[in-house]
């Protein structure tokens, strides 16, 4: 049987008005998002070279001894740990990152070395805010929302984060990187290096996303599921780390703020006669429940809070 793959758009069509590229586009991407989540982009606007040196300037920084690193320890005061951090002994999850919101964030600790590095995660950071935009836009077209709903309810950009990841090589005992999960956000962007390791689950399978150069990999997360009241899948994804080697990733998180109340849309509840699948919740309080997940593993896998925490049963 050929193997599954995820589908590839080309975002031109969006930014030199083809209506046709711009219909078959919204197809790939609508069916996706129906069924599994995730897709991949190209032409998105981030320039493949910029994602390149970041990725290499990555591996420089995560390559210093633990002193040099720790030097961009988080500010207490930060709502996330913003600076460099590792995950804790206990987690399951095996990997070390650095965090930064929206360039000019007072919480942001960035490492002195390499030189350049933090000149190259703010242009990366703003790159991609401009891609995160361009995709939400296109997710509410895709699900037939009045213009610019998305953009005007998610309108503040000051939530926005991202991540550097270095997932330690595997052993033989373990090779888990990131456990199985659902974003909490709106939308999420990750490009990762040669190594590869993302996966995501469709139809109860696991299908490895192949790393292909200039590519950015795009997934709903559980905001638009719970807008669209699950006409749009959240994606379920994990990383597995390689053997012989370390695995290096990007990961930005277009953003809630948190004040933000969270229900399913009429536009896909009353409007067409569906009840609603999810109560509404005040975004932070659920960010809080996730936090809680990380710094206080649960015993076991159906303790951990995931959005089916609001789940309506009739």
């Amino acid at each position: 049987m050929a193997e599954p793959l995820i589908p590839t758009v080309d975002l031109s069509p969006f930014t030199k008005n083809d209506e046709d590229g711009k219909k078959k586009a919204m197809e790939v991407i609508t069916k996706a998002c129906s069924e599994y989540g995730f897709f991949q982009i190209v032409n998105h606007g981030v320039p493949i070279n910029l994602l390149q040196r970041a990725l290499e300037l990555s591996k420089v920084f995560f390559e210093y001894p633990s002193d040099e690193k720790l030097k961009s320890s988080p500010a207490s005061n930060a709502p996330l740990p913003a600076g460099y951090n590792t995950q804790p002994q206990q987690s399951p999850d095996k990997n070390e990152y650095l965090l930064m919101f929206p360039p000019g964030s007072t919480f942001n600790v960035f490492p002195q070395n390499p030189p350049d590095f933090k000149r190259v995660l703010e242009d990366v950071f703003s790159k991609l805010t401009e891609t995160g935009l361009l995709v939400e836009t296109i997710v509410n077209q895709c699900l037939g929302l009045p213009p610019n709903f998305l953009k005007e309810y998610n309108h503040d950009r000051s939530w926005d984060f991202m991540v550097a990841l270095r997932y330690f090589p595997a052993t033989e005992s373990e090779n888990n990187g990131l456990t199985e999960h659902e974003d909490s956000n709106c939308i999420s962007l990750v490009f990762q290096d040669e190594a590869g390791g993302l996966e995501v689950r469709k139809d109860g399978e696991w299908i490895p996303v192949i790393p292909a150069k200039g590519t950015l990999v795009v997934n709903i997360s559980d905001v638009i599921q719970v807008l669209s009241n699950n006409k749009f899948k959240s994606a379920t994804h994990r990383v597995v780390r390689p053997k012989g080697r370390s695995r290096y990733s990007f990961a930005f998180f277009y953003n809630l703020q948190g004040d933000k109340w969270v229900e399913p849309l009429p536009h896909f509840t009353k409007d067409i006669g569906e009840s609603p699948k999810y109560r509404g919740f005040q975004y932070s309080e659920y960010l809080q429940l996730r936090l809680r997940n990380k710094t206080h593993p649960p015993t076991t896998p159906e303790d951990e809070i995931r959005i089916t925490h609001y789940n309506i049963t009739y």
